[in-house]
C-alpha cells in the first residue's frame, strides 16, 4: 500500500514537471524561428589574383555584439533586445552600421595564402524589412589581392561568429566545409582538387542533423514525445518511428535534390498541426491503429521538407552529395533516438507499468503537447 501510494506520488509530481516543462518551452520559443541562429554561407572564388568571398549572414545577429558560439537562439542573449530592434530597421539605416562592424570584425577575420591577404568591404545588400517572424539573409561582400605564387589559402573563422560553411566555388572538385567559431580550414588549392571523400562528407554532416533535432529542433522533439505517449508497450513506438523515418528521408531526399519545393509558410504550421493531431488522438486512442499509421507516414513527409529546407541552409558538396544527405540523415535519427531514449528512461522505465500510467501521466502530457502545437500553429498562421 504505502509503495503504491510513494508511486502514485511520484506519478503526481511527474505530471506536474511535464506541465511546467512544456510550459516553459511554448512561451520561450513563440518566435523561434526568428531567433533561430543560422550558419553564415561563405562563398569564395579565386581569379586573376584576386580572392572573393560572398558572406550570406543573419547580419542584425553581428551588429549586436552576440557572441554565436554554440548558441541555438538570440533569446537567449543579453542583446536580445537591441536584435530585435535591428531586425526592424529598414537597409538604409541598418547599412551604415554593417559597415562599421565589418571594417572592425574584419582585424579578426584571417586569411593566409602564402602569407596574410588584407580583405576589405566591396558591397553590403540588405533586404528590407519583411515578415518579423523569419530571419533577414543580407550579404556581405570581400575582396583581397592573392600574393603572386600561391597555390593555397585557410581561412580562420574568427571565434565568436557561429558556424560557417565554406564553399569553394570556380573549379573542379570543389572544397566545401563546416567551421566553427575560433576554427581554422585546412589548407584548400586554389585550383580545387580537395572535394572531401565519400567517409568526410558521411560523417560532417551527422553532427549537423543530430543538432537540427538536439536542441534546435523543438517541433521535431514534440512529435516524436507525442509518437511516445501513445502506448507503455514498446512495439507500436517502433513501428510508428519506423514510418515516420521512412517517410520524412524521401522527402528529405527530394527537397535536396530539388525535385521537390514546398513554401516554409506553408510546411511550417502543417507541422505544428501534425503535433497537436498526434497529441489529441492520444487522449483517445488506446492503441495504435492501422490508420494512424498512413497519417503518421503524411506527416513524416511534411517533417522531411521541414528537414530539407534546414539541410539547404548548409549547402550540400555537389561532389559528395549523397553521403553528405545521407550522413545528415543519420543524424537526424540519432537525434530522434536520443529523445526517445531520454523520455523511456526518465519516464516510461519508472512509471509506464503503474496502473494509472496513462491519466496520470501520457494524458496530461499530450493535452500539454497538443497546447503547444496549437500555439504554434496560431502564431504561424496568423501572428
Amino acid at each position: 500500500m504505502k509503495l503504491s501510494l510513494a508511486v502514485g506520488r511520484s506519478v503526481t509530481w511527474l505530471r506536474i514537471l511535464f506541465a511546467l516543462l512544456f510550459s516553459m518551452v511554448a512561451i520561450g520559443v513563440g518566435s523561434a524561428r526568428a531567433h533561430e541562429v543560422t550558419p553564415v554561407i561563405a562563398d569564395f572564388t579565386v581569379k586573376d589574383g584576386q580572392v572573393a568571398l560572398e558572406l550570406r549572414l543573419n547580419v542584425e545577429a553581428f551588429v549586436a555584439g552576440i557572441n554565436l558560439d554554440g548558441l541555438s537562439d538570440t533569446n537567449e542573449t543579453a542583446q536580445a533586445a537591441d536584435y530585435d530592434e535591428l531586425r526592424a530597421l529598414e537597409a538604409q539605416e541598418l547599412e551604415p552600421m554593417v559597415q562599421l562592424f565589418a571594417e572592425e570584425w574584419l582585424e579578426t577575420f584571417s586569411l593566409q595564402a602564402g602569407g596574410p591577404v588584407e580583405l576589405r568591404v566591396s558591397g553590403i545588400s540588405i533586404p528590407e524589412a519583411g515578415d518579423a517572424s523569419l530571419p533577414r539573409a543580407s550579404f556581405l561582400e570581400l575582396t583581397g589581392e592573392i600574393p603572386s605564387g600561391a597555390d593555397s589559402l585557410r581561412i580562420a573563422w574568427p571565434a565568436g561568429s557561429g558556424g560557417v560553411v565554406l564553399r569553394q566555388n570556380g573549379v573542379e572538385e570543389p572544397y566545401t566545409g563546416y567551421l566553427q567559431g575560433g576554427e581554422t580550414s585546412p589548407s584548400i588549392p586554389l585550383q580545387g582538387g580537395a572535394a572531401k571523400t565519400p567517409v568526410e562528407a558521411f560523417v560532417e554532416y551527422i553532427p549537423v542533423g543530430f543538432t537540427h533535432i538536439l536542441p534546435k529542433g523543438l517541433d521535431h522533439i514534440l512529435f516524436v514525445l507525442g509518437l511516445f505517449f501513445l502506448s507503455p508497450r514498446v512495439k507500436p513506438l517502433l513501428l510508428q518511428v519506423s514510418i515516420f523515418t521512412v517517410a520524412h528521408t524521401i522527402t528529405l531526399a527530394l527537397g535536396a535534390l530539388g525535385v521537390v519545393s514546398v513554401n516554409a509558410a506553408i510546411v511550417e504550421p502543417l507541422i505544428a498541426l501534425s503535433i497537436v493531431f498526434v497529441a489529441v488522438e492520444n487522449i483517445f486512442a488506446r492503441k495504435l491503429h492501422s490508420w494512424r499509421t498512413f497519417v503518421i507516414f503524411g506527416f513524416g513527409l511534411l517533417h522531411g521538407l521541414g528537414f530539407a529546407s534546414v539541410l539547404g541552409a548548409f549547402g550540400l558538396p555537389s561532389s559528395q552529395f549523397l553521403p553528405a544527405l545521407i550522413g545528415f540523415n543519420v543524424g537526424v535519427e540519432l537525434g530522434q533516438l536520443a529523445v526517445i531514449a531520454a523520455a523511456y528512461i526518465g519516464v516510461r522505465l519508472w512509471f509506464g507499468r503503474h496502473p494509472k500510467y496513462r491519466g496520470r501521466v501520457a494524458i496530461p502530457a499530450s493535452v500539454t503537447i497538443a497546447l503547444i502545437g496549437g500555439y504554434w500553429f496560431a502564431e504561424r498562421v496568423f501572428l
